[in-house]
């Protein structure tokens, strides 16, 4: 998802906030792999490994506040049709 940039711009519209995108995209599997080497003793404390982190892009919503209400009005009534869909 990291990767698309639609997918971020459309995040932070939608949620109206900016949106940081981290250089290292696959943080499911680092954070996975830096667990297991903090279990045997391999990896620095969690504030160590946070300094590790660093920003690629921040998305800065460009959305405005109606679009965005219609949006989430028109996703909720979505779900709201499928999941009373027979």
């Amino acid at each position: 998802m990291t990767a698309s940039e639609l997918t971020m711009q459309f995040l932070a519209d939608i949620l109206g906030v900016p949106v940081d995108r981290p250089k290292v995209m696959e943080t499911t599997a680092l954070g996975a792999a830096y667990l297991a080497g903090r279990t045997v003793g391999l990896c620095p404390d969690l504030e160590s490994f946070a300094t590790q982190w660093r920003l690629d892009r921040r998305f800065e919503p460009r959305m405005d506040k109606v679009t965005r209400e219609q949006k989430w009005a028109g996703w909720r009534d979505a779900v709201r049709r499928t999941l009373t869909a027979r």
